[in-house]
Formats: structure tokens, sequence, C-alpha cells
């Protein structure tokens, strides 16, 4: 048993990012064509789709604003006339900020929380799902994070966006599922990613106390997770939150 996805076209919004790359050539190595976003990045980006070419998938390479359903749409034009319709949607993108206390945490920053991962998530629904529900069938996964369920200080802005984003999944999961689409939420916890291991900074044992596995998990452990529920293999789950964390959250019934 393996993970195939041959034949797929997958999406991969913020692919040029620490989690975003990995999970792009993840998909691609289990043979999936890539759909590259990026924001700002574009020799990343270029760079990235290189490396996809060279195991012999098929990229395109796309700049967008992920919180503006025109430049959203634009997107998905540009993506069609190069690889047609897209099967696996990854919103991976998010704007960063830095994080303060509530009474701190300036207004605009939890307006670019709720743009970056709600509005994000029903853009891409709105323009991506339709051609899914044509093929009968897609995966639609985001990516959330731990802190949705620890709600520490100088988080509220971050999880605030975060969990709106997973009430959008959970209703658009019962909405989308008679036509076999399939819409989870993968949750990394703090992640060991290549700019920890440039500079060295792979291990917190703060951090790793608290985590039952006592580790940070790595960007390939949370790929693997992402290609895993872009496949067949996860055809009979959706409307999941997955934390992929070590145990650190643990979703209760």
């Amino acid at each position: 048993m393996q993970i195939d996805l041959s034949g797929k076209t997958a999406l991969v919004t913020g692919a040029t990012g620490e989690l975003g790359r990995v999970m792009a050539m993840t998909l691609a190595r289990c043979g999936a064509d890539l759909a590259i976003h990026y924001n700002s990045n574009a020799a990343k980006a270029r760079e990235l789709a290189a490396a996809i070419e060279a195991l012999g998938r098929r990229t395109a390479v796309v700049r967008a604003d992920v919180t503006d359903a025109e430049s959203v749409a634009e997107m998905k034009r540009i993506v069609s006339e190069q690889l047609g319709t897209v099967d696996i949607v990854v919103a991976n993108a998010v704007v960063q900020y830095r994080w303060t206390s509530v009474l701190e945490q300036p207004a605009d920053d939890y307006r670019s929380q709720f743009d970056s991962c709600v509005m994000q998530s029903v853009y891409l629904a709105k323009t991506f799902i339709p051609d899914m529900i044509g093929k009968g069938g897609g995966r639609f996964i985001g990516i959330n994070t731990e802190c949705s369920m620890q709600n520490f200080p100088n988080q509220s802005a971050y999880v605030a966006g975060k969990r709106g984003m997973d009430g959008v999944y959970r209703v658009l999961a019962k909405e989308v599922g008679e036509h076999q689409i399939t819409v989870n939420q993968v949750a990394p916890g703090w992640t060991i990613s290549e700019r920890d291991r440039l500079s060295g900074t792979e291990r917190s044992e703060e951090y790793e106390r608290t985590v039952p596995l006592k580790r940070r998990g790595t960007d390939q452990e949370i790929a693997n997770v992402v290609a895993f529920l872009a496949s067949d293999l996860a055809s009979f789950i959706t409307g999941a939150y997955v934390p992929v964390s070590g145990g650190n959250v643990m979703p209760a019934i």
C-alpha cells in the first residue's frame, strides 16, 4: 500500500514557506502535478518548481493575494490554463505578524489573521470546489495549528483566525460531502523546518517537556499527513482536525 497521487493536480498556497515547500515536494513525490502559489518570494517559487519538474511532474508558478477574491480567481485561471482543473487544495498561506497580548495587539493583526485564515479558505472553496463537484470528488485541506487548542498568552489574533477557519471547514465538510469531496485540517505543533536545521535551533527542552513524544515534529511529518489526506487512502475521512504535535494537544470526545 502506498500513497499514489498520479494524475492529480494539487495547489499549495504559501508553497515557498518553510512547511509549504516540503508539502509541495511530498505531493510531487507521490505523483501529483503542482500549482505553486507564492506572494513575494518569486525566486524560491522558481527554485521549487525546478526541483519538482526534475521529478517528472508538471508545475505552474503563480503569484496571488489569497485574501482577495479577484486575485484567487485569477490564480485559478492561470493554473487551469497550464495544468487543468485542481483536484487537491492545500490552504497553507498565512500572514505573519508580531505576537503580543490582547491589550497590546493592533486591531489590524486580527483582521489580517481573519483574512488569511478564514477568507482565504472561503475564496479557495468558492473558486476551486465547483470543479471538484463537476469531477465527482476532491480534497480540500487546511493547515491549522495546535495553538487553536492551547490558547496561550499572546496568541489571540492567530488563535482567533485559526478557530474561525475551523468553523468554516467543519461546515464545508457537511455541505460538499455528498460530492465525495473531503474537507480536513492538519494542525502542526511547533515544527522543525529547514530554517531550524540551518540555524541549529532544532531543540527546545522547555517545549519538548510538554510533548508526550518528548520531541518536536518535523516538516516532513506534517507533509506526510497532508499527503495521506490528499490520497484515496483517506477517502472516508472528512471534517477532521488532525493534530500532528506528538500528543501535545488531544481533541476530546
